[in-house]
């Protein structure tokens, strides 16, 4: 099982740029692939971005060349650079992390707590 601490998030005006962090803890071995997600109150959570273990990213059509996402694996940390915010991007951000399935402590996913986003105009 994987633990997931997320930090970063914050308060920032449009145009300005934040970057999210992820650490994973436990049992690493097991992450096949990690992501950010998006969930406003009202909506269904939605991936912003993500990356497997071979570096391979997907990102948002809405965020495509403003959001990088990226991996240490020697630090086990996710990071989402952030620049160009909008308002439209005001969010709580959560962390996941998908498993390889191979055995029984790789069996479950996980979930960051969640970081806070918000962009003013």
């Amino acid at each position: 099982q994987v633990q997931l601490v997320e930090s970063g998030g914050g308060l920032v005006q449009a145009g300005g740029s934040l970057r999210l962090s992820c650490a994973a803890s436990g049992d690493t071995i097991c992450i096949s692939s990690m992501g950010w997600y998006r969930q406003a109150p009202e909506k269904e959570r939605e991936l912003v971005a993500g990356i497997t273990n071979g570096g391979s990213t997907y990102y948002a059509s809405s965020v495509k060349g403003r959001f990088t996402i990226s991996r240490d694996t020697a630090k086990n940390t996710l990071y989402l650079q952030m620049n160009s915010l909008k308002p439209e991007n005001t969010d709580v951000y959560y962390c996941y992390v998908l498993p390889t399935g191979w055995g029984q402590s790789c069996e479950d996913e996980s979930w960051g707590q969640g970081t806070q986003v918000t962009v003013s105009s």
